[in-house]
């Protein structure tokens, strides 16, 4: 695709104004959510998607996940269950994405959904995210504003290192919290099936559900977006589950016994910090592997519970062979 200027857009009345403007016209604005920075295009609008899957060369059998401001606007376009209504009255706003049956009429792209009946959709926590959703009235498809297979971005920087010139604006809004892509969860199977670890723990969702979520992947025909084996890379190799770093290799650390780490996840010990800073040291780490001439980037053992579970999975799919 031909090279334009890309925008960096004011977190204000008036960045939010340009912002939809873009998007009426069915241009790409990336933007900051409190998981990671989302690559916004209208939902409805076919060219638009068609415009999201070119931007990050992504495989079109990879469905997206609809972003809008508030539950009374995501009933437009899916159809709820008593389930569903239970978990987007816990969670949402927040980092949880619900797979539902699309409702007829919503003239969602078939881009959106990869042809399936039906939709991951979301209400984001950032009150700026959501100020940008309501003034423009409709469903935002945004997955996350990388290149397809990258490191996802938490920063305006992220964003503009693999997508400058091929996307119209990034409203630069500072960095992400939770950073780490939304959970998904189907909630209509039985029992309700978790498709993809996230920002929020699985945990707290069975306390609301008083059930155990069933683990539901398809690399091959994914049901929502994150279920692709190799996904989330850099492009240096990785190793994961060194306590100790090999010789030659950058060392990404997790937790006070990695005191030499060249960087770490959270030197207490802490998910939620390590989950925060997990996309934006992986970036890092990258650039100085490849600067330096470093065989890949070591990656110390994570427990694998709460959040946990979540950085772990973005770990192996960084990991996998690149299909």
């Amino acid at each position: 695709m031909d090279r334009i200027e890309t925008e960096t857009l004011s977190p204000d009345e008036t960045g939010i104004a340009r912002a939809v403007a873009i998007w009426r016209k069915g241009g790409l604005v990336a933007f900051p959510t409190e998981t990671v920075y989302g690559l916004g295009a209208d939902a409805c609008n076919g060219a638009a998607v068609a415009r999201i899957f070119a931007a990050k060369n992504r495989p079109a059998f990879n469905p997206l996940i609809i972003h809008v401001a508030d539950l009374a606007s995501a009933r437009r376009f899916a159809h709820f269950s008593d389930v569903a209504e239970r978990l987007a009255a816990a969670f949402w706003p927040g980092p949880l994405s619900l797979v539902l049956p699309v409702r007829k009429g919503a003239w969602l792209s078939p881009l959106v959904t990869a042809g399936l009946d039906s939709v991951a959709v979301r209400v984001p926590q950032t009150p700026l995210a959501r100020a940008l959703l309501a003034a423009f009235g409709g469903a935002i498809a945004a997955p996350s504003a990388n290149p397809s297979g990258t490191i996802s971005p938490t920063t305006a920087a992220h964003v503009l290192q693999g997508l400058a010139g091929r996307i119209d604006a990034v409203m630069d809004g500072g960095a992400a919290q939770v950073g780490l892509e939304s959970t998904i969860v189907h909630p209509d199977l039985l029992p309700p099936a978790l498709l993809r670890p996230g920002g929020l723990p699985a945990e707290a969702i069975e306390a609301v559900l008083g059930c155990t979520l069933q683990i539901a992947t398809n690399a091959e025909k994914p049901l929502s977006p994150g279920q692709l084996l190799s996904h989330y890379a850099p492009k240096s190799r990785l190793r994961l589950d060194q306590a100790t770093p090999p010789d030659g290799w950058f060392w990404l650390g997790f937790g006070r016994i990695c005191k030499g780490a060249d960087l770490n996840l959270s030197a207490s010990g802490d998910l939620v910090e390590a989950a925060a800073n997990l996309f934006a040291m992986l970036h890092k780490a990258d650039d100085i592997a490849r600067r330096d001439g470093l065989a890949g980037i070591a990656i110390a053992p994570v427990p694998d519970h709460g959040l946990g579970a979540a950085i772990n999975d973005r770990l192996a799919r960084a990991a996998a062979e690149k299909i």
